[in-house]
């Protein structure tokens, strides 16, 4: 633009009644951070919102939209260590859609305008962190996660683009044989005519070929080990690491396209033990896999299915004595996992639809929305721990599968209760985990008699822990009334008085409930003492860092029958 059409935008700007999600007014603040934050947030917002740049105005009074100039200049501006600010912020701009500052010489002051290119096809973030405009206000991208996903649709699909380097020789035979096979699995009605069709038919068909292109997603499912570097600088690799319980590295392996071929490998890696659980009335003892390897595939081909290959990250899969972990890099489009169980649909929206589409027709995925309900259900019938999915670090999906039994109280539940719920199932794993639930929810358990105790520090319930043949286990975890505990205390300090902290805190602490924490433990000691003291039964004759504890004798009165 011309000077005189930079002047012509920003009066135009000034025109509009309020400020919009696409654009912000600044009289002369400049702190990077902000700065840098405020272009991922109008990225976003300029693709939401349909408009071809999003803008950063220096100079503007934000009530008023009065001209009151700036003395920002970005070009000698440094950032943090020192560094000029303008390729501190492309560095942190991922992608970067472009910005490009100007210093406008308008007749009312001197202006600085940042144009900044719409998000295309994923959000825009600042050194990791993606940021949105909500009306006025700047905020992370993951506090609105529709907003999120949103992003997600507007723009090219990197798994349905053509690679102009490769041809059908970087396909790996072996690969595209095993993508016959699984292609007759989905759609066995089809056997003898893909039989009779040649590679590019049939890769047409199967949709991984794109009018007959090799495309990105042809590489990642079927190409040859070398034919990674075809995708670059988008990276393709999975990667296996055997830990001990220390977090010790003891082995790895390193694995690239052909995917499709990927899982089987995977699987030979992976240790898969024989653990046994004892049903309650028997004396023969259930041997169970640690894993099941439909789980453990289904994660896996997730991970590919979503993996953001733009991020130059890797799908790592950290194998340790009592788990698998599985990660990839991306958000979760679903927003959350109990959204995607509770309505068991498919999914509106897919990083890579073209890849998700491609590995449907291999039998490698389900987008009928049930691969991931599957997973736990598949978890609940082997009466193992469910799923867990972190999705807390920004950009990144962490699923974890147990492979130990962690309560076997659980255990013994799941496999006498079939009558539960996948809704309950899920809330009892959080609750053995020692996961903090909802009070409507522990409603929920408890008024179906399967939980007990003061929320938040839950317990398996009396009846059930019976049933599991774990009722002493019940009672160290429940406790006892709180007047047992007031009459041990009076009962040591009239017989051993005086007594300091250190003689009740014996004499209780193997006592109290072992569901609470010591911390928590000291602290309902501390009560009970000071209970006893405002009813007028005991008295500090010490300090409050060295209490003396004696029994104050009752009056004649209160003495008397």
């Amino acid at each position: 633009m011309s000077e005189w059409e930079q002047i012509a935008l920003i009066d135009r700007l000034r025109a509009l009644p309020t400020e919009t999600e696409w654009f912000e007014f600044k009289r002369n603040r400049h702190e990077p951070q902000q700065l840098g934050e405020y272009l991922s947030a109008l990225a976003n917002a300029a693709c939401l919102s349909g408009q071809p740049r999003g803008y950063l105005v220096f100079g503007i009074d934000d009530a008023t939209h009065g001209v009151v100039g700036t003395d920002f200049d970005p070009y000698t501006v440094k950032a943090k260590g020192n560094q000029d600010l303008l390729p501190w912020l492309a560095s942190g701009l991922r992608p970067n859609t472009g910005f490009e500052p100007h210093v406008i010489a308008h007749p009312d002051g001197r202006i600085v305008l940042f144009e900044i290119g719409p998000a295309n096809g994923e959000p825009v973030n600042f050194y990791g962190t993606p940021y949105i405009r909500v009306g006025t206000s700047k905020t992370e991208l993951r506090n609105h996660p529709e907003k999120a996903r949103a992003l997600w649709t507007r723009g090219s699909d990197w798994s349905a683009e053509a690679c102009a380097a490769a041809a059908l020789a970087d396909l790996d035979p072996d690969a595209v044989a095993k993508a016959r096979e699984q292609f007759v699995v989905k759609h066995p009605g089809q056997a003898a005519a893909v039989a009779d069709w040649d590679n590019s038919t049939f890769l047409n068909k199967a949709r991984v070929l794109r009018q007959g292109a090799v495309t990105n997603t042809a590489l990642l499912l079927l190409g040859r080990p070398e034919s990674a570097t075809l995708l670059s600088p988008a990276v393709a690799k999975i990667s296996w690491i055997l830990k001990d319980a220390n977090n010790h590295e003891l082995d790895y392996e390193h694995f690239g396209p052909p995917f499709l071929l990927v899982g089987d490998r995977l699987l030979k890696r992976i240790r898969n033990l024989i653990v046994r659980a004892l049903p309650s009335g028997t004396l023969f003892p259930q041997e169970i896999a640690q894993y099941d390897p439909w789980v453990i595939r289904e994660a896996l081909h997730n991970a590919i299915a979503h993996q953001d290959y733009r991020r130059h990250g890797r799908i790592v899969v950290v194998e340790f004595p009592d788990r698998v972990l599985v990660t990839n890099v991306g958000d979760f489009l679903p927003g959350d996992v109990e959204t995607v169980i509770r309505q068991d649909a498919p999914q509106a929206l897919y990083r890579n639809p073209f890849l998700a589409d491609a590995m449907v027709e291999l039998n490698l995925i389900d987008t009928q929305g049930g691969g991931i309900k599957r997973m736990f259900e598949t978890q609940r019938r082997r009466w193992f721990p469910l799923p867990d999915y972190d999705l807390s670090a920004p950009a990144l999906v962490a699923v974890s599968l147990s492979g130990r039994i962690l309560d076997e109280r659980y255990t013994r539940l799941l496999m006498e209760r079939t009558d539960l719920d996948l809704g309950q199932v899920m809330l009892l794993d959080r609750v053995q985990k020692g996961q903090r639930i909802g009070r409507d929810e522990h409603h929920r358990l408890k008024s179906a008699g399967l939980v007990e105790g003061r929320y938040p520090n839950l317990i398996v319930a009396g009846a059930v822990a019976r049933a599991a043949g774990e009722a002493g286990r019940h009672i160290r975890e429940r406790g006892f009334n709180k007047q047992y505990y007031l009459d041990l205390i009076l009962a040591l300090v009239r017989e051993h008085q005086p007594v300091d902290r250190k003689d009740v805190d014996q004499l209780l602490l193997t006592k109290l409930p072992d569901r609470l924490s010591q911390e928590q433990k000291l602290r309902k000691v501390h009560n009970l003492l000071q209970e006893l003291r405002r009813a007028g039964l005991i008295d500090n004759r010490g300090s409050r860092s060295k209490p003396q504890w004696v029994a104050v004798e009752p009056t004649p009165a209160e003495d008397a029958p």
